[in-house]
């Protein structure tokens, strides 16, 4: 029996959504988020904070960027990070959306199962 089915799969949404998820799931990449929300960190800086050399962070920084989830400007020889609000609030949809779909199925099979406790059974002996 099939509780819900499953709606065609938009795969540019599952591509953004990879990639959010993807660059979220790294505990440096959040640090670097938590740290650039409030406003605009040089890499440099940002380098500073961890026990990792300063072209490992710009990597952490691009995969964050093609995320969607920093913007990076230019300003002389630094190059300034940012978190965007935006995109975080897109990742929150993303996971309520993911939570309603889980709750509507949970929901269907408690159904399938209450249904299925009231109906009577045939047995051998009936």
């Amino acid at each position: 029996m099939v509780v819900s089915p499953v709606p065609p799969a938009d795969a540019d949404l599952d591509r953004e959504l990879d990639e959010l998820f993807h660059a979220l799931a790294d505990a440096t990449r959040r640090d670097i988020l938590r740290r650039s929300v409030d406003g605009e960190l040089s890499v440099s800086r940002l380098a500073d904070a961890y026990p990792m050399s300063f072209a490992a962070v710009q990597k952490h920084v691009a995969v964050l960027e093609r995320a969607g989830l920093v913007t990076k400007a230019r300003t002389g020889r630094e190059v300034l990070v940012r978190t965007d609000p935006d995109a975080v609030a897109r990742a929150r949809e993303a996971l309520d959306r993911l939570e309603l779909a889980w709750r509507g199925r949970v929901d269907r099979m408690a159904e399938v199962l209450a249904a299925d406790r009231t109906t009577p059974r045939r047995g051998r002996d009936a």
